[in-house]
Order: structure tokens, then C-alpha cells, then sequence
């Protein structure tokens, strides 16, 4: 059975271990948020989310011969939109794009061989400003892992794909699937299932959920959520993680290939 590595649990030597074998080694790093998911998910959903993918990403990529370390999630993101909730903490789209910039090229310099941001938070200034942070990195160095991009989002259930998906049966199936102690059921029983879409409010102007309506800071139908559906869900979150992970590879690869061969050419 596989045992997900946790980069803050491991000693300066195992981490050499690994670095000296004969498999690359990547660094998932989940990136999340602190905000409302309604009055039934905790407020670090994103980050939970995140967090679980990665693990099974992890446990994936170990069968196919990559060496996956969990590293510690970074749990503020762009949350913009929750503006107005208890527990809304924003930070700069800046601010953001410059600690993951750093952090992605520390752990480069540590020895990675490629560095994945796995993140399920979807508002989209948060999404631009995480891969603004892997822009001109060099080929094959870092990815994006987010249902955000139309590649993954299709694949995903239908009411991701109608944009009713904040806190509800999307997200809180996810949650039950990973951490279902820390869903209030009951309460996600009783609300009403509401069909308002983010996607189409942020195309007509508005910019927080109160202006779209959602005063209790979900919308879709909680109530529908099973964990069955979030480990199906996670499934494909996780195998979306795979390939951009193990692209990455390849193209780094293939980088270091072509740069060692110019190296032999310049000298002979």
C-alpha cells in the first residue's frame, strides 16, 4: 500500500534518498483558500479539496514510476467574491503570484524535478493569479492542476459544468469523500437547492456572491451531495492531476536532454 510522503515530515536524509534514486521526483503542492462554503463546509473546502487530490495524485503517479512528495498546502488564495461572509480572507492577486513564483523555484533549487500547484479554488482571479506565477519558468519545470481549465472542467459532473458548483452538491460531495467529519450534514439536508450560476453572473458584471444573490454563500444542491459522488469526482480531479504532472515531466526531460546534448555539441 502506498504511504503518501509529506515533505514536512521527512528528514534531510530521506528526502536525499529519494532525490539520489532512479525515478523523478515531484512536489504537489495544494493551493486553497480561506472562505464561505456555505453554512455546512468549513472554510478551508478549497484547501481540503486540494489536499485529498494530491494524496491520491501521489499514490497514481507512484504506479506509474514518478515519485510524488506532498508538500505543505498554502491555504490563502484570491476570495474576492466572498466578500462581506465571516471568514472571508483575501490576499492580492500580487501578493499570491509572487510567494508561489518563490515557492515553486525553492523547491526547484531543493532538487525537484517539477513542481505541480494543485488547485480547486475557482474564482478566476485567484486561477490567474496562481499560473501567472509559472509563467516563463523553464519548459517542463511547473504546472497548474485546476478544473478551471476546459480540458478538466468537461470531465467533471454536470452541475460543475452549469456553474451552480459553490459549496454545493459538487464541493460537499468532495468534502464527504475526504473529510466528512467536518460536514454538517444535516444542515446540507435542509437547503434548498439554488440555480445560480457563477460563471454566467461574472460574464454580466457582478463580483461577489451577495450581488448574485447567494446570502448564504453557496449555490447548487448541497442536499444531493453524496461521498460515493466525491470519491468519483476525486477520481477525476486526481487523474487530471496525473497527466499535468507527468506532461511536465516530459517536457523537462526532455529540456535537460536537448541542453546536455548542446553542451556536448558546444565542446567538440
Amino acid at each position: 500500500m502506498h504511504t503518501t510522503r509529506h515533505l514536512a515530515e521527512l528528514s534531510t536524509e530521506a528526502l536525499g534518498r529519494l532525490f539520489d534514486g532512479h525515478v523523478p521526483v515531484v512536489a504537489l503542492v495544494p493551493v486553497g483558500s480561506v472562505e464561505p462554503h456555505g453554512p455546512h463546509l468549513p472554510l478551508a473546502t478549497d484547501t481540503l479539496i486540494g489536499e485529498s487530490v494530491a494524496e491520491g495524485a501521489a499514490a497514481a503517479l507512484a504506479e506509474r514510476g514518478v515519485a510524488a512528495v506532498l508538500a505543505p498546502p498554502v491555504p490563502y488564495g484570491v476570495t474576492d467574491f466572498a466578500a462581506g461572509f465571516p471568514g472571508a480572507v483575501s490576499v492580492h492577486a500580487a501578493a499570491l503570484t509572487g510567494y508561489l513564483r518563490a515557492l515553486v523555484e525553492g523547491l526547484i533549487t531543493a532538487g525537484f524535478a517539477h513542481v505541480c500547484l494543485v488547485s480547486n479554488h475557482l474564482e478566476p482571479a485567484h486561477d490567474g493569479a496562481v499560473r501567472a506565477a509559472i509563467e516563463g519558468m523553464p519548459e517542463g519545470a511547473a504546472s497548474v492542476a485546476s478544473p478551471l481549465s476546459r480540458r478538466w472542467g468537461r470531465t467533471l459532473s454536470a452541475e460543475y459544468k452549469s456553474g451552480a458548483c459553490h459549496a454545493g452538491r459538487y464541493e460537499t460531495s468532495l468534502v464527504l469523500a475526504a473529510r466528512p467529519e467536518l460536514v454538517d450534514t444535516a444542515r446540507a439536508a435542509r437547503l434548498p437547492s439554488l440555480d445560480v450560476s457563477l460563471s454566467e453572473g461574472i460574464r454580466s458584471g457582478k463580483a461577489s456572491f451577495l450581488a448574485m444573490g447567494l446570502d448564504a454563500a453557496y449555490t447548487g444542491a448541497p442536499s444531493e451531495a453524496t461521498a460515493e459522488e466525491g470519491r468519483e469526482l476525486t477520481s477525476r480531479l486526481v487523474a487530471m492531476v496525473v497527466t499535468e504532472v507527468e506532461e511536465g515531466v516530459t517536457l523537462a526531460q526532455t529540456r535537460r536532454e536537448r541542453d546536455e546534448q548542446a553542451a556536448r555539441d558546444a565542446m567538440g
